[in-house]
């Protein structure tokens, strides 16, 4: 068993729901970002995204672009982000997933990086401008090694795409909670409730629910339908607010736990 199914199966059985908090890899440098991977399983993490920065993003706002700009200013790449994970990978066994685009594997090369990832200790992938219809010459490769693909479904995708992708998911399934990029406005949970209900009797794969969670009574509404919260923006921004070392991972400790108690609740 994976090591994200185990991770959802205990927390099922303890009645909790997940929180899954997104750092971009390199912002401000490596070092700090495998710093702050062991920080937040500390403070409550049940899985880590981490963003691969990329020059393009097309579905992030200002905050996580603004990220991945001071990531590749100061030297991050593909390779060195694995490097940083294998490191991190020696210290916890929280499930590990690399959130991006397509374009650093496909330079990478399909079948190399999936067999370097998955030596590193990289879970599953999620890349937001693959589509799986478009995943053939990946997906066998990630099968073969055990390294899972995530799913993004949205408000916008139409109902028989939606269970056609779901009853195919792997891991856990993405709900990306309204349209348009990354922290550009609050989520609404009562207005995804619904569809995220929907999706969960249609399938057994956990669903996350993912882009505008900024505080801990957001996370507890969704938290409430959903089997796990995703939170970017709002934990990049306590990163790039800056300040000593010390300062950054106690404030990232203190928003985590804050987030992980509410959803306790």
């Amino acid at each position: 068993m994976s090591r994200i199914a185990t991770t959802f199966n205990e927390l099922r059985a303890r009645g909790e729901t997940a929180l899954i908090p997104f750092v971009t890899a390199g912002d401000p440098c490596l070092a700090m970002t495998g710093e702050l991977i062991h920080v937040l399983v500390e403070a409550g993490a049940d899985l880590i995204e981490i963003g691969v920065p990329f020059s393009d993003p097309m579905a992030d706002g200002p905050t996580i672009q603004a990220a991945s700009e001071r990531a590749l200013a100061a030297g991050t790449t593909l390779p060195k982000i694995l490097a940083m994970v294998r490191t991190a990978r020696e210290h916890t066994n929280v499930p590990i997933i690399l959130m991006g685009y397509y374009n650093p594997i496909f330079r990478y090369g399909g079948e190399c990086f999936v067999k370097d990832a998955v030596a590193a200790g990289v879970d599953a992938l999620l890349l937001v401008d693959l589509p799986p219809e478009e995943a053939a010459e990946l997906q066998p490769h990630m099968r073969a090694a055990g390294l899972e693909l995530i799913t993004l479904l949205a408000p916008t995708t139409p109902p028989e795409r939606r269970l056609k992708l779901a009853s195919r998911a792997e891991g856990f399934i993405y709900y990306v909670s309204m349209t348009g990029v990354t922290g550009a406005q609050a989520v609404d949970a009562a207005a995804i409730a619904t569809e995220v209900q929907e999706i969960k009797a249609s399938c057994a794969t956990p669903v996350a629910v993912g882009f505008g969670i900024t505080t801990p009574a957001e996370a507890a509404a969704v938290g409430a339908f959903a089997d796990a919260v995703v939170v970017g923006s709002a934990l990049v921004k306590i990163i790039a607010a800056g300040g000593d070392t010390a300062a950054v991972t106690k404030q990232v400790a203190d928003f985590i736990r804050g987030l992980k108690s509410a959803l306790l609740v």
